[in-house]
């Protein structure tokens, strides 16, 4: 109880790690912490593009709930006056803390990122974020372009440095002031990269040598994926690297040595966000609160790296909706380190890092809207009641289950309560538990804004289930005016038997084998 939290959230970040099978990877600080985690491999984000996403794992509400599927409204305005996570911290006496893209900057957090409802004090941002899309790339032709595929000299950036270089930096300097104020705190660290433009210090690239990146395992559009599925990477086209290669619309495919560059930098990235992470683990060590602050490890949904023909997030493949996850609970998941003993010595992704032991995997299927129940739970909070069916006058509820009873307990004694169902301290809980994410479009057929619709273009709402065993996706017809979803209007349907078809390759929705599930 009484334990700071310290909640990273990455943008775009899918489960390319080490402590996640990745071998290509070179993640050793992310592997670090997942080593003294509860790591969940089969988490699932809400809706696969930012602000959506983060509304609703931070209100912990589903975006039919938060009314949030592009980046346009504010739900307290537009949905109802939802507590956030960091605000009943806050209002739990915590001093609570932005550093970073943690909710989505813009009208969707009220132009200031919720402040003062959510945050103690302003939310920082990195001065250095406003040149993300700026010509930073030197071409081949030695002139500046806005690239995807973005390597750069730092010292030649704008102010010699870059974003997530600046939020590490203020997140130390908050840690250090913490530490004297002996104050209980929630600071939320929020990374940006692997997040497009893939733009990131040169010399993460030599990591990962051009001939060891192989193309995705499926980089075709399956055969029997329907339109309304596909999202046409439009972001992508229209960086000044992806421009020049002249790609048709929607379909493509990108030239594979240049999706080869793609997935090579999307690593590096990923490299350099491992730094940060680990300068910052490395800092809760050296002012010494490693032992009193638990760590959450998150991502607003993945990406995809060419699967299925597409790149980018905006659909309901887990390629997409899944994320890494994972809670350090000093004295819980990892035993508390003794007095001097450091938790989290920074590892250097340059040398040669030896494999780390993972503790605690749990392969039940969860999703973010979660986080707010466990994250109050495991700090000894009150957890806040569970939504009625209809919540939009519901200030302080949720629409996720805690998942702290996941923590831990072996998988088999939860297995047997789940088949016999007798033992009351699990009563409820023995469904499967499933996951479910949903992505809106405006037309049957892939067009300029089928990746990021505004509501007043929403028709059609893909709405999908995950289980351990399949992927189930339902495309409706959608009525933005009143957000409503008509399920007897059905315009395309996805079934996936995740166990033979590990990569959702194969929609075998209208075989009539699977007519019952």
């Amino acid at each position: 109880d009484g334990m700071n939290v310290l909640f990273i959230v990455v943008d775009d970040l899918r489960p390319v790690l080490g402590c996640y099978g990745d071998k290509l990877v070179k993640s050793p600080n992310v592997d670090q912490l997942a080593s003294q985690s509860a790591v969940f491999s089969n988490a699932y984000a809400q809706q696969a593009v930012c602000a959506p996403s983060r509304v609703s794992f931070l209100t912990g509400r589903r975006p039919d709930t938060t009314r949030l599927y592009d980046f346009y409204s504010y739900w307290r305005v537009h949905a109802g006056n939802y507590s956030t996570m960091p605000q009943y911290f806050k209002e739990n006496g915590y001093v609570t803390l932005s550093v970073g893209k943690v909710f989505h900057p813009g009208i969707s957090s009220n132009y200031s990122d919720d402040y003062p409802y959510s945050w103690s004090i302003p939310p920082f941002h990195p001065s250095t974020e406003k040149y993300e899309n700026d010509k930073t790339c030197r071409g081949k032709d030695g002139k500046l372009h806005a690239n995807l595929v973005c390597p750069v000299n730092v010292t030649e950036m704008p102010s010699g440095t870059l974003p997530d270089i600046q939020s590490t930096e203020e997140a130390i300097r908050l840690l250090k002031a913490m530490k004297t104020k002996k104050q209980k705190f929630f600071l939320a660290v929020g990374y940006h990269k692997p997040h497009i433009p893939l733009r990131y210090p040169q010399e993460f690239l030599k990591l990962y040598p051009l001939e060891d990146i192989t193309l995705a395992p499926d980089p075709w559009v399956p055969e029997k994926l329907p339109s309304v599925a596909y999202n046409p990477w439009m972001d992508i086209r229209q960086r000044d690297d992806v421009k020049a290669l002249n790609v048709s619309f929607p379909y493509g495919p990108l030239p594979e040595d240049f999706q080869r560059q793609i997935r090579q930098s999307y690593y590096a990235a990923v490299s350099y966000l491992d730094m940060q992470v680990g300068l910052l683990l490395n800092a809760l060590d050296d002012v010494g609160l490693s032992n009193s602050t638990m760590v959450v490890f998150t991502a607003d949904h993945g990406w995809s790296l060419g699967e299925h023909g597409e790149w980018a997030k905006y659909s309901n493949f887990d390629v997409a909706t899944r994320v890494p996850l994972m809670f350090y609970v000093p004295g819980m998941t990892s035993s508390s380190a003794s007095q001097g003993e450091r938790a989290f010595p920074y590892r250097d992704p340059f040398s040669r890092v030896s494999g780390l032991v993972l503790q605690g995997r749990s392969e039940k299927t969860v999703e973010l809207v979660s986080l707010f129940s466990t994250l109050a739970e495991l700090a000894g909070l009150q957890v806040p009641p569970v939504c009625p069916e209809t919540s939009f006058s519901v200030v302080l509820c949720t629409e996720g289950a805690s998942i702290v009873r996941y923590f831990n307990s072996s998988e088999e004694k939860l297995e047997k309560v789940e088949k016999d169902g007798c033992d009351d301290t699990y009563r409820g809980y023995h469904e499967e538990p499933i996951a479910f994410s949903q992505y809106p479009r405006p037309a049957d057929t892939p067009q300029w804004n089928s990746d990021k619709p505004k509501l007043k273009d929403i028709r059609v709402m893909g709405y999908s289930m995950r289980t351990g065993d399949y992927r189930y996706t339902l495309w409706v017809g959608f009525n933005p005016n009143n957000f409503s979803a008509d399920f007897e209007d059905v315009h395309a349907g996805e079934l996936y038997m995740v166990e033979s078809d590990p990569h959702q390759d194969h929609n075998v929705y209208n075989n009539t084998l699977h007519g019952g599930l």
